[in-house]
């Protein structure tokens, strides 16, 4: 069977959509549309592939296997030849698309080839270039008001490593300043996992969040239990996150008052927390500018504002996790841009689209000691590089202008939809910034089904939270490709 889009007779490109430009920022894209050529999705091949795959490591996830070098752009192949326009890119991780021409280009110089050969640990021997490599890639993004950024692995690690500047800045507070040693007792207790060596202290998070798959990490994650299950967890606090009503517009008044609610309980918590106690003083708070994994999830400005406002006051470090909406997704390079902060958050963690993980933080956190942040790598310079590219494009080809054309097209054909196909529970509560965006279903069997549905006609989609769809695509992604989007999924709908 061979199935190929067309615009359908009902086009989107015939509807009232807000204009944006159809010029390609990817050169050369290699695919006009998507096509499926198996008779089912995942092939045959993929199959077989997969179940060699699974023989040695667990990949019971996938949606199928892929064929990388005839990727191209913001269509994705498998190993069966079919293609996929990808609106998901690996989990919101991929910025310029499928090899793109530049990473190509300067995949082939000198100094990657060295860089990739000759991994470092950087902590104690890095490279002669490495500043100006630092001062090139991850300091040209660096959030307003974070000077210092400390380069890691995943964005797991980059939440790990966050609490730890946290709790270090917290204790280092309590003894008098980074200047104070640490007395006897606190090197003699922590090697027996004890106060005062090692303090009750905890992170505050919020109810439906995703933070990671590590251990402290898990200990704030509270999206799905089948990540949690069986794994011990630090005793830390939990408030509840906002749950809006859409359109956010109409409903002004009531959102309002739940956000305030939840700001209260904030405060409640951080206050009951000062003493040692159940979940001891709370240290930092995280928070998402979007809870991706937990149902794209949206606060406002306001909701953003006042936290910040209660941590400042009551001297607990803000932890701003951007490792899903780093690196433009949202049509500004950090979706906290969008809070208009009076106040930078104190730590800042990335990973994803910046294709490298890490954190950035004000100076006033960093350690008393060197080794205290630290492991063999230290991150990758060789995903400097890479960034570094990937910022020049992204500036070359004005990329963040790109994602909010493309936005306001994307969305405003998911509205039509709405109103369409609303009301037999296909799509609702349309919402999102730039082209990060999702849109929820009646129920988790129909999430599931259009997302197979939308597949099987060559569209990679991904899910979050229970009933959730999430539209994740590159800053490459046009208006050409949200039209062709939004009328598979036209499609789709007519048929579920």
């Amino acid at each position: 069977m061979r199935v190929t889009h067309r615009f359908a007779s009902r086009s989107y490109s015939t509807l009232n959509l807000a204009k944006a430009s159809s010029k390609s920022v990817f050169p050369n894209e290699r695919y006009f549309k998507p096509e499926i050529v198996t008779g089912e999705v995942p092939g045959p091949k993929s199959k077989e592939l997969l179940q060699n795959l699974n023989n040695v490591q667990d990949l019971r996830t996938t949606h199928f296997v892929s064929d990388y070098s005839k990727s191209s752009g913001n269509y994705i192949a498998d190993a069966d030849g079919n293609i996929y326009l990808d609106t998901f890119m690996q989990i919101s991780s991929i910025p310029l698309g499928y090899n793109h021409p530049a990473l190509i280009e300067a995949a082939k110089s000198e100094e990657w080839v060295t860089t990739a050969i000759n991994r470092p640990a950087v902590g104690i021997n890095p490279s002669s270039d490495y500043y100006k490599l630092l001062m090139d890639s991850y300091m040209r993004v660096a959030p307003k008001g974070l000077t210092q950024v400390q380069p890691l692995s995943t964005g797991s690690e980059a939440i790990e490593n966050a609490f730890k500047a946290a709790f270090m800045w917290y204790q280092q507070n309590q003894r008098g300043g980074p200047t104070q040693p640490f007395s006897k007792e606190d090197l003699d207790s922590c090697m027996a996992n004890s106060a005062p060596g090692s303090p009750q202290l905890s992170i505050l998070s919020f109810s439906t969040c995703f933070h990671g798959r590590s251990m402290a990490a898990l200990s704030v994650t509270r999206s799905k239990a089948l990540h949690k299950v069986d794994i011990p967890a630090f005793d830390w606090p939990v408030a509840p996150f906002p749950h809006l009503k859409y359109p956010l517009d109409q409903y002004e008044k009531e959102n309002r008052a739940t956000e305030d609610a939840c700001l209260a309980e904030v405060e409640k918590i951080i206050k009951s927390c000062t003493k040692p106690g159940r979940y001891g003083p709370v240290a930092a708070v995280v928070v998402e500018p979007v809870q991706a994994e937990g149902g794209d999830r949206h606060a406002s400005p306001y909701f953003f504002q006042s936290l910040r406002r209660i941590t400042k006051e009551q001297g607990v470090i803000f932890i701003v996790d951007e490792v899903q909406t780093g690196g433009g997704g949202t049509g500004k390079f950090w979706a906290h841009e969008h809070w208009d902060l009076q106040d930078s958050p104190d730590i800042v963690c990335f990973s994803k689209k910046l294709q490298a993980a890490g954190f950035f933080y004000k100076k006033e956190l960093t350690p008393n000691m060197g080794y205290r942040i630290f492991n063999t790598w230290l991150g990758d310079p060789l995903r400097a590089l890479q960034l570094r590219t990937i910022i020049d494009v992204i500036e070359k080809d004005d990329l963040l202008k790109n994602v909010n054309e493309t936005g306001r097209v994307l969305f405003d054909g998911l509205r039509q939809l709405e109103k369409t196909y609303g009301h037999k529970g296909l799509i609702k509560n349309v919402r999102g910034k730039g082209c990060f965006g999702a849109f929820d279903c009646k129920d988790p069997a129909t999430r599931d089904a259009l997302i197979m549905e939308l597949r099987r006609r060559g569209v990679e989609a991904g899910g979050s939270g229970e009933s959730t769809i999430r539209l994740r695509p590159a800053l490459v992604f046009t208006s050409k490709h949200a039209e062709i989007f939004l009328n598979i999924l036209n499609e789709c709908m007519s048929k579920l």
